[in-house]
């Protein structure tokens, strides 16, 4: 399902500009203008490690993701051989870490459904759930600089003698100081309607301003019109 997101250079993991931006509208439906092909400070999505790390070491019980640099065209990534605890590098810079606990399954079907729906949920969070949320205390981010920065994210299953795994929405929750806040964005998971586990993903926001609806209902149009034509 992967294969054509990135690369294999010798040892390494290499993502271009169009395959990371192709993954994100395609795979994520996640239209932030970071994963733009032409972007001045490209970035490839989160998301897409994420997916590749459950590709190649399987899901587990317990599972903790730190996202630590920002991957982009020019990042070798080193996957090491794995372990309960292992980091993957970029000319020894860490850009993600990776936390695991509990039994593992590398069972494929069960590895697509969970990345396929996790992703799904990550990538259109934004505007849907995100500014609602803020909204609720009368602020808004910046929509000449919208900067949410993807920091972390775990999943709990209670067990892993499923096939597949569906994912629904919790309730979020945000909290801020100043012009900086945080988001926590929690989710169930489910297998044939019954809950099997669960999640949270942790984001940053800065620059946040007093809320605007005009402003609001421009930054969504602008989302909108990016979604239907790129």
């Amino acid at each position: 399902m992967l294969s054509q997101f990135f690369q294999q250079d010798g040892d390494q993991v290499v993502i271009s500009r169009e395959q990371g931006s192709e993954f994100a509208k395609r795979v994520a439906d996640d239209f932030n203008p970071l994963h733009d092909v032409d972007a001045k400070k490209f970035c490839v999505p989160g998301d897409l490690l994420f997916a590749l790390v459950l590709a190649k070491y399987g899901v587990s019980e317990n599972m903790h993701f730190t996202f630590a640099g920002m991957v982009d065209e020019t990042s070798r990534l080193d996957f090491p051989a794995g372990g309960d605890s292992f980091d993957i590098t970029s000319n020894d810079k860490v850009m993600l870490s990776v936390k695991r606990e509990g039994e593992n399954n590398l069972c494929q079907t069960l590895v697509d459904s969970l990345t396929k729906n996790y992703v799904e949920f990550s990538g259109t969070t934004f505007p849907h759930v995100i500014i609602p949320l803020m909204a609720q205390k009368q602020v808004m981010i910046n929509p000449a600089r919208p900067m949410v920065i993807y920091e972390s994210m775990a999943i709990h299953l209670d067990k892993l003698d499923v096939k597949t795994l569906d994912l629904e929405a919790a309730t979020p929750e945000f909290d801020y100081e100043g012009k900086r806040g945080k988001i926590i964005l929690r989710f169930n998971l489910l297998s044939e309607g019954q809950k099997v586990g669960y999640g949270e993903k942790h984001m940053v926001v800065s620059g946040i301003r007093d809320y605007c609806q005009e402003m609001v209902d421009g930054l969504i149009d602008y989302y909108n019109d990016r979604k239907a034509t790129l």
